[in-house]
């Protein structure tokens, strides 16, 4: 036993320890090592944290309540306007379908004027989309010419 005076066990007496279990010697050792404060610290800054949790919680619930009360009233006009997209379609399928066949028979019966108009159709076409080229050049050189007046009041301003 006197070999043990000078370690750290040595300052715990086994007699003092043998109505706990293992568990609650380790505690009572760490308990000793730790400081107060510090818990004290860790337990305040738990308590907020579980304050702000609980606060985000009651917001969450109350959005959910909120979307899924909003969900209730707008789903069936969602349904309606489904409904009537399919419709739509249908009928633009219905007369497209139409077209397509006042097409063949057309090219059938004047086939000569037929292919003079689809010519002519398809360079109307040409001529819309340059024209559409042309306005969206002309916007996006607009929008940077836009940007780089913004940016040089904005270093006017800040000299």
């Amino acid at each position: 036993m006197d070999d043990f005076k000078g370690t750290p066990e040595s300052d715990f007496s086994i007699e003092c320890f043998q109505n706990y279990t293992a568990p609650e010697v380790f505690i009572q050792g760490l308990a000793g090592i730790v400081d107060q404060q510090d818990v004290e610290t860790m337990i305040r800054a738990q308590k907020q944290m579980l304050q702000r949790f609980e606060k985000t919680n009651e917001m969450l619930t109350n959005c959910n309540a909120l979307s899924a009360s909003r969900l209730k009233t707008v789903g069936p006009e969602f349904r309606k306007h489904v409904q009537l997209l399919g419709e739509m379609k249908r009928d633009l399928d219905y007369i497209f379908k139409k077209i397509r066949a006042v097409k063949v028979k057309l090219s059938q019966q004047y086939p000569e004027s037929f292919a003079e108009a689809a010519r002519s159709s398809y360079a109307e076409e040409c001529e819309e989309d340059e024209n559409f080229q042309k306005n969206k050049d002309n916007r996006r050189s607009l929008h940077i010419k836009n940007e780089a007046t913004s940016a040089e009041q904005n270093r006017r301003a800040s000299k």
